[in-house]
């Protein structure tokens, strides 16, 4: 999933991608909303909020919301600044793995806050909110970066609108034979499907572990951030394997030559 950058990746890595981070953003947005009143997964909304603060002479309350703009935008300049600088100093999959380490580090803090600190002040509101939208910007960094701008999956905003290009486009038999469009449709689709039912998941949890649901969203992250890891483990493995039997069948071999002689 993480390993393959941009062109080389194939549409399974892009749909495996595509799902995992949409599930886990689903599930952080929907128990934001639980427990702050307020939306992670993306920024849009925030920058009418902003306006309107900012019109009514609400100076602190502006202030905030900026800063959580900004903190989204931190997030995807980090994510994308570790890929790009990443290359040649660690390997390709360490420089991608790190965004989701970060992320999980962030929502991790977010739980552990929620859990044994947190008395429901506004200040400490508004900081878990911005850490959360930190940790979103992060993974749509990611997402958009080594997938060549094909996936985001944090908001559905575009997302919808590219469906509703594609199916319009479907209406000529053409375009439903062209493989790279069915293959984005699909793509599309399942990144659409996955946050909705990671945005159902998540509140389901929390009826039963409340704030222990962004562990939830932090062991499907880990997944995605050790997949790949544990792939080139068993590669690694089943190669050495296949080896040393190869090593001795010709030792078997070797030894009637041997005797002969």
């Amino acid at each position: 999933m993480l390993r393959k950058y941009s062109n080389h990746r194939t549409q399974q890595d892009n749909m495996w991608l595509g799902g995992l981070t949409a599930y886990s953003a689903g599930m952080t947005n929907v128990v934001s909303v639980i427990v702050f009143f307020s939306f992670t997964s993306n920024i849009t909304g925030y920058y009418a909020v902003f306006s309107q603060e900012v019109s009514k002479g609400n100076w602190y309350q502006g202030a905030v919301v900026l800063l959580w703009i900004l903190l989204f935008f931190i997030g995807s300049l980090v994510s994308n600044s570790l890929i790009i600088h990443g290359k040649g100093r660690w390997s390709q999959y360490v420089s991608h793995a790190v965004p989701i380490m970060l992320e999980i580090i962030s929502i991790l803090g977010v739980g552990i806050y929620l859990e044994f600190f947190y008395q429901e002040t506004l200040q400490e509101t508004e900081f878990l909110v911005g850490a959360l939208l930190f940790a979103m910007g992060l993974q749509n960094g990611l997402t958009a970066s080594i997938s060549n701008s094909v996936i985001k999956t944090t908001h559905l905003t575009g997302l919808s609108t590219d469906l509703a290009i594609l199916v319009s486009m479907f209406a000529k038999r053409e375009n439903r034979r062209n493989k790279a469009l069915v293959q984005k449709f699909h793509l599309l689709l399942t990144i659409l499907f996955a946050y909705i039912i990671g945005g159902l998941t998540s509140g389901l949890v929390y009826n039963y572990i409340g704030n222990k649901a962004f562990y939830v969203v932090c062991f499907v992250l880990l997944v995605i951030a050790f997949y790949d890891y544990y792939k080139l483990k068993m590669i690694r493995y089943h190669y050495e394997r296949r080896h040393r039997k190869r090593e001795k069948l010709e030792a078997k071999n070797l030894m009637p030559e041997q005797m002969e002689v």
